[in-house]
């Protein structure tokens, strides 16, 4: 069971308008309320984290607290009551981190939410995964993020989104400067509106974390965010795996991943890789002298081909994991390594 819980808050402090002694006063009288609120839940705060997971915890609850940071993920009493909690967004527009991630989201609580989002200018994540009724829904959400938004992490994994909200996110992209992680994992749809999605992908130039785990790509994909590659100089992590109809792409596409240059996780496990894709993999991944971890694993083509690979790791210095399990790897493959397993780098982990 996933864990529940609502993490960082902040019980009772910076009220605004407030003078000195009646803010202590107040605070005094709110810090004994929180005391009561979580004696009821039988639970205690440790540094600014409250974990409620099991507490049954209900709307009122949530009503009584003032926020920066606010975890209620896996809370099914969440759906069709979301509106009871934007409402209350107002009073607290200092609101840095909402993850609502698996909460049965209806349509109206996505409305609801879409229109509190305006209310809370310093939201720095959102976390939506796994809440099949955004999808078909997106723009209702993010239309009110205004170029400058501060958004750093937009986490939409599993939300079952249309073609149309890949092209949503795409034109979306250009307004969040400061977007460092992007995960659209797990939505098969939006391979149709890749175009639209690596053209926004030009303006994220902040972006470190980008994924796009089984999204229905295809060959043509890789060519796609090839064009997008070269802006994307500060990207630290890129999962592409699980797109089993990628296989192929990388045959005449893979130089653009030299433009990668800060790359610490390249994940392709499961992408029906071809010898000719491993062939030209093998030319650029020993030019990414950061890459840290590897994972090639569950892509049954490779067969010898990862000989010449294995013996061009001693050019990744920072390398820690290599993953290539399940790979119908050969004998003469595992002569290779024993080969050289002396020239990669001391403490790297191999599967």
């Amino acid at each position: 069971m996933a864990c529940i819980n609502l993490q960082k808050v902040k019980l009772g402090a910076n009220d605004p308008g407030a003078n000195t002694l009646s803010s202590e006063m107040e605070l005094g009288s709110r810090m004994e309320k929180n005391d009561q609120f979580l004696q009821t839940l039988g639970k205690k705060i440790v540094n600014k984290c409250l974990d409620l997971n099991s507490c049954g915890l209900t709307t009122a609850d949530v009503r009584k607290m003032d926020l920066e940071e606010l975890d209620i993920s896996w809370n099914d009493f969440v759906g069709g009551n979301l509106p009871s909690i934007t409402q209350q967004m107002h009073v607290t527009s200092k609101l840095k981190v909402l993850r609502l991630a698996s909460c049965r989201l209806t349509t109206e609580d996505v409305r609801a939410l879409g229109e509190a989002l305006e209310m809370i200018p310093e939201l720095e994540e959102l976390n939506l995964s796994w809440n099949s009724k955004v999808g078909g829904n997106l723009p209702l959400i993010l239309q009110k993020f205004q170029k400058g938004s501060k958004i750093h992490v937009l986490e939409l994994m599993d939300c079952a989104l249309t073609s149309e909200d890949g092209a949503f996110v795409g034109r979306l992209l250009p307004k969040l400067q400061s977007l460092e992680v992007l995960d659209l994992s797990i939505n098969r749809n939006i391979g149709g509106s890749l175009n639209s999605i690596a053209q926004g992908l030009q303006s994220a130039s902040t972006l470190k974390v980008l994924k796009l785990h089984s999204c229905g790509l295809s060959q043509k994909s890789v060519k796609i965010l090839d064009a997008a590659f070269r802006y994307l100089g500060e990207l630290r992590k890129l999962d592409l795996s699980c797109n089993k109809e990628l296989g192929g792409g990388f045959e005449d596409a893979s130089a653009p991943l030299v433009m990668l240059k800060h790359l610490e996780v390249l994940d392709l496990h499961q992408c029906s890789l071809t010898v000719d894709d491993i062939m030209s993999l093998t030319q650029v991944i020993p030019l990414l002298s950061n890459l840290q971890e590897l994972d090639l694993s569950a892509n049954k083509n490779m067969g010898s081909s990862s000989e010449n690979l294995l013996s061009r790791l001693r050019f990744l210095p920072a390398l820690r994991s290599l993953l290539m399990n399940n790979c119908a790897l050969e004998s003469e493959t595992f002569t290779a390594l024993g080969e050289r397993i002396t020239q990669i780098p001391a403490g790297t982990t191999q599967q």
